[in-house]
């Protein structure tokens, strides 16, 4: 792991893996270290990702002001670590819970961004549902042999941690394409990678900000959004409202997938987020 020190001085911990062009790489949780990103299907291939603990999870120090794990305070560790990595601009990708800390961050700082990748990205700093369609998407997988517990499990209420615990797995395979060996690892290695002041302070005391439509309609830089076709959360026909946020931007609806496309499908999602980066980004002071 390499180091450096943010706006506030909490030190970062991040990860270097593969060749090619910088894809700087934040995850989500939110609260989750970054881990879990793996290799991302294979872009470590092609491309040198730089994959980011946030502030208080894996191997980044733990801020002296819990405020700083608010969304938009991420926002300035992303900035920082640019400024660190000497890049005038970059390629950033966000997942999840951190596609809110990319949205905002695109919007404050737009002539930082060359391309912008967002798998199953969070909408709460859109102030969007996540869940338009929801039970059009789950009715696809009333055929699977778990998923009578994983629906009765994704709407229990849980009376201890332990009992939290089995409810996410139970209700894991509804995250995924296939509940196959790779699908289950990841799950089963999930509950360690969390740290809960990170999760509990990722929105708190956030409001979503009116202007944020407007500044990501101007935004030039290409922006991809890639969503699974079984995700719950943000389900493909809430993708589609985002997507209509941006001037500049493709969608794309991977079959047969969930909320971690690189998992169920790594050579697609690998294939489409590559062949969106190679494309020229927007010319400087569009």
């Amino acid at each position: 792991m390499r180091r450096f020190r943010s706006w506030d001085g909490t030190e970062l911990a991040y990860r270097v893996a593969g060749s090619g062009p910088p894809l700087v790489c934040i995850p989500g949780g939110p609260g989750q270290a970054v881990e879990y990103l793996g290799d991302l299907g294979g872009l470590s291939g092609r491309r040198t990702l730089i994959l980011l603990d946030n502030r208080g999870t894996g191997a980044s120090q733990a801020p002296r002001d819990p405020v700083t794990y608010r969304v938009d305070r991420l926002a300035e560790d992303v900035e920082a670590l640019r400024g660190h990595l000497g890049l005038d601009r970059m390629d950033l990708l966000g997942h999840s819970a951190s596609g809110g800390i990319c949205l905002l961050y695109a919007a404050r700082y737009p002539d930082r961004l060359d391309h912008l990748v967002l798998v199953a990205p969070s909408l709460r700093v859109a102030d969007l549902p996540s869940d338009q369609g929801l039970d059009e998407v789950l009715a696809l997988r009333a055929h699977e042999p778990w998923y009578a517990g994983a629906i009765a499990a994704l709407h229990a209420e849980a009376a201890s941690p332990r009992e939290l615990e089995r409810y996410r797995w139970l209700a894991a395979p509804l995250l995924y394409g296939r509940w196959d060996a790779a699908a289950q690892a990841q799950a089963a290695a999930e509950p360690a990678q969390f740290a809960q002041p990170a999760t509990d302070g990722f929105y708190a005391g956030f409001e979503p900000d009116p202007a944020l439509p407007g500044r990501l309609a101007a935004l030039s830089a290409p922006v991809l959004l890639v969503a699974g076709e079984y995700d719950i959360w943000p389900t493909c026909t809430a993708v589609r409202e985002l997507a209509a946020l941006f001037g500049n931007a493709d969608l794309a609806l991977l079959p047969g997938t969930g909320h971690f496309p690189w998992v169920d499908n790594p050579a697609s999602f690998a294939a489409v987020v590559l062949e969106f980066l190679a494309r020229r980004p927007a010319p400087r002071g569009a």
